[in-house]
């Protein structure tokens, strides 16, 4: 399924068709989850029988004591009395105790359920290729992760417990209404028309309904998540007005929406107590003349009136119900979504070992296109030996950052070929390739956690001394060591504590301990400032020394490190050369120089 699909899943107008297939999707999901738990299940079920069976033996036992009971006790006969008594407080029991085990059962295989699915979404999101990150937004990620499985969770925890009791227990009452007195039994049967007329009316409506408030629920949350992801922008261009504006639409969509569905529960819910209460009435007005007649005990006309009222109970936590199972149904649609996604750039079926790379890179007659986008590279060719360094220049939109995703493979070809040391990409076993391959870009990531931790990306398992070794390659040291706990300084989220330099050097110290034979520099100095830049260029001396290397810069300063320059222009290499060779020329190259070195005075 594409991306485009995904994104197709928060709208709320379906076709019928689309609709099938989405229910088909989640209910193969659904019963991917349920088949490792299917046996606690199983025992859960039999837990729940046995323990309704025991709840709806209460009124029956009560009718015997009072028509069997009553009269043996006034014959001076307790034991009637006495077994009904003892049934009932013993039925009391074991349904008490069975609900417990039955609860904790229940919640056991939800969690297991929950820890199942939230693994299988995180996993997965990791898995999928740089295509789907880029089209599929970070605030709908967070919101598969947060809101839709908080309402799965809820369905797990206590709606399925509500169905399942409820369904059980109105099966069971009426069940023992009619065998206790089939014309109540039969006024019971009549009371269903309207009860099932009302019960698909709130399902039509709930259904849309309860669909639109999880896709607003889902717009006020990533609306929320890019705004606190990009607040520098939000107050750089004083965008405070218009985002409020934009949430205070959005949460009024929402409340709406649940202000409609509060309305249609404020229709059902009186509806089922009043269909609840006219059956009552029916089932004691036609009990009452047969009692009179001597047709029916008044013990059992208690009993059905009490079968009556509690027959209606478990329905309104059904609609309850419903609502959860509205919730996470939607919510399951678009995780399953998620889930369906395969990665735009496949591991191998058959990997290709390549323990020690070269570095030697070539594109054998590349072209590649954003999906339907315009063709970015078209019929490219290049070859990059081994232990060269080259730089890709040229105007915004040329082609550069393309090429370095398709070194790294982040994306592949749409035709022809990338090979590392003559081996397709396609065929390279991951680990060799990301090994191999290291991109370093302008953002210098860093995760929460210490100095040590971030560099040690690059080898998991480096001692503190390799750390130390590959700081001090690149000049990094000297300010690690000045930080208040030196290697083992948190940086926070992003790198808060450290400069845009002292980041860029971390990810060129974690980038020397990886050693990749393949190096790509992504604008990594673009966001510095001239002295911080400094610093950075007499890093890249080290850094580059002794592996092939692919920087991309506007900035012509760092180019100047490069063996070879080529200058790029919609997707094609228009120059080519060393930059003493394109600097003295004529081209595209000279007149950029010559305009940096304007820029410099």
């Amino acid at each position: 399924m594409s991306v485009t699909g995904v994104e197709g899943e928060e709208r709320h107008d379906f076709t019928r068709a689309e609709s099938a297939q989405i229910r088909r999707r989640s209910l193969r999901l659904l019963g991917s989850l349920l088949h490792p738990v299917r046996w606690p299940v199983v025992g859960a079920m039999l837990v729940v029988v046995v323990s309704t069976a025991a709840q709806v033996a209460g009124p029956a036992l009560i009718a015997f004591g009072i028509d069997k009971g009553l009269p043996a006790l006034i014959a001076q006969d307790w034991m009637p009395l006495a077994l009904a008594g003892g049934a009932y407080l013993l039925t009391g029991i074991i349904g008490a105790l069975l609900i417990a085990w039955y609860t904790v059962l229940s919640a056991r295989i939800s969690q297991a359920v929950l820890i199942d699915l939230r693994k299988r979404v995180f996993l997965h999101t990791q898995k999928l290729s740089l295509e789907f990150h880029e089209s599929y937004t970070s605030g709908r990620i967070i919101s598969r992760q947060t809101s839709d499985l908080d309402a799965i969770r809820e369905l797990l925890d206590s709606g399925i417990n509500q169905l399942v009791q409820g369904v059980l227990y109105m099966v069971f009452t009426a069940i023992a209404l009619f065998s206790l007195d089939g014309q109540s039994g039969l006024v019971l049967f009549v009371a269903l028309v309207p009860l099932i007329v009302l019960t698909r009316w709130f399902q039509l409506r709930s259904q849309t309904l309860f669909r639109q408030s999880r896709v607003a629920s889902a717009s006020l949350i990533v609306h929320f998540v890019e705004t606190m992801t990009g607040i520098r922008a939000v107050k750089a261009f004083r965008k405070e007005k218009r985002n409020e504006q934009q949430f205070a639409g959005l949460v009024e969509s929402y409340r709406d929406v649940n202000g409609r569905v509060i309305q249609l529960f404020g229709i059902f819910d009186p509806g089922l107590v009043l269909i609840g209460n006219v059956t009552v009435a029916a089932v004691l007005l036609v009990g009452g003349f047969r009692v009179v007649d001597g047709q029916l005990a008044i013990g059992a006309l208690l009993a059905a009136l009490l079968y009556t009222r509690r027959f209606f109970d478990p329905m309104e936590e059904m609609a309850m119900f419903y609502n959860s199972y509205q919730s996470a149904a939607a919510a399951l649609e678009k995780i399953s979504g998620v889930l369906e996604e395969r990665p735009g750039v496949p591991d191998p079926i058959k990997p290709v070992d390549l323990w020690k790379s070269e570095g030697d890179v070539r594109f054998d007659n590349v072209q590649f296109a954003y999906k339907s986008d315009r063709v970015v590279l078209p019929h490219f060719d290049l070859t990059i030996p081994a232990g060269q360094t080259i730089a890709l220049v040229g105007s915004t939109g040329a082609g550069k950052s393309t090429l370095a995703k398709l070194i790294s493979r982040f994306y592949d070809p749409s035709a022809g070929r990338v090979l590392l040391d003559g081996v397709d990409l396609r065929d390279l076993h991951p680990k060799d390739l990301r090994r191999a391959i290291v991109m370093v870009t302008q953002e210098a990531y860093l995760f929460s956690g210490s100095v040590a931790d971030n560099i040690a990306i690059g080898k998991p398992d480096a001692t503190l001394e390799e750390i130390m070794a590959a700081a001090r390659a690149v000049g990094a040291h000297d300010f690690i060591e000045g930080l208040p706990s030196g290697y083992d300084t948190d940086v926070n989220k992003r790198g808060g504590r450290v400069s845009a330099g002292q980041r860029q050097l971390i990810s060129f110290a974690r980038a020397f301990l990886a050693d990749p034979a393949v190096l790509i520099l992504d604008e990594a100095t673009s966001s510095l400032d001239i002295p911080s830049e400094r610093l950075v260029q007499e890093a890249l001396q080290t850094l580059l020394s002794d592996r092939t290397a692919v920087i991309i810069a506007h900035r012509l300063s760092t180019v100047a490190i490069a063996d070879r320059v080529l200058v790029m222009e919609n997707g094609r290499i228009v120059e080519d050369g060393t930059p003493e060779e394109l600097i003295t020329g004529t081209g595209r190259f000279s007149q950029l120089h010559a305009a940096w070195r304007e820029s410099l005075v």
